[in-house]
C-alpha cells in the first residue's frame, strides 16, 4: 500500500537575480515514470513582469538560439504564479524563468516533481476576472428571466376581466 502513495521530490527552492530582459532555467530529468511537474515564482524585488515555463530540452535549445519553440506550459506574466503538468515521457526537462521587467529582478523559484499521482483533471479556480464575467452573465440572463415573466404577467394581470362578486 506504501508503495502506491504518491513520492513528493522538491528540486529546487531558492531565489535567482535574472538581468533585465533575460531568462535563466533549471533543467532536469524524467527518466522512467511519469510525473506531475509543479513550479511556482514570486518576484521579490524589481518590476513585476516575469513568468515561468515548462520546456522540453529541444525547446530550450531552440530558445538559447533564438528560433521559435514550444512550451508545455506556461503562466502569465505577473508579479507571481504557479503552473503544474503532467509529464507522461521520460525526457530532458526545464523550467524557464523570463524576466520581462527593464531592470533585474530576484525571483524566488520553487519547482517540485509528484510521482505516482494519477493524470486526472486538476481542480482549478478561475482568475477573478473571468469569476465576474461569469456572475455579470448570470445576473444578465436571471433579470432577463425576470423581466420577461413580469411583462408576460402584466399583460396577463391587465387583460383579466375584474372579478366582481
Amino acid at each position: 500500500m506504501l508503495a502506491a502513495a504518491p513520492t513528493r521530490v522538491e528540486l529546487v527552492d531558492e531565489v535567482y537575480q535574472i538581468p533585465a530582459d533575460q531568462w535563466r532555467y533549471v533543467d532536469f530529468t524524467l527518466r522512467q515514470q511519469p510525473a506531475l511537474v509543479s513550479a511556482t515564482f514570486q518576484v521579490l524585488t524589481g518590476r513585476p513582469l516575469a513568468r515561468i515555463a515548462l520546456v522540453r530540452s529541444q525547446d530550450l535549445e531552440r530558445l538559447r538560439a533564438g528560433q521559435p519553440h514550444g512550451v508545455l506550459a506556461l503562466t502569465p506574466l505577473a508579479s507571481s504564479g504557479n503552473l503544474s503538468c503532467y509529464v507522461r515521457w521520460p525526457d530532458d526537462y526545464a523550467i524557464v524563468v523570463d524576466n520581462h521587467a527593464a531592470q533585474s529582478s530576484a525571483v524566488h523559484l520553487r519547482i517540485s516533481l509528484e510521482f505516482g499521482v494519477s493524470p486526472g483533471p486538476v481542480a482549478t479556480r478561475l482568475s477573478p476576472r473571468r469569476q465576474l464575467t461569469v456572475i455579470l452573465i448570470s445576473f444578465a440572463v436571471f433579470f432577463g428571466i425576470v423581466g420577461f415573466s413580469a411583462r408576460r404577467l402584466w399583460g396577463v394581470v391587465k387583460g383579466a376581466p375584474a372579478n366582481r362578486d
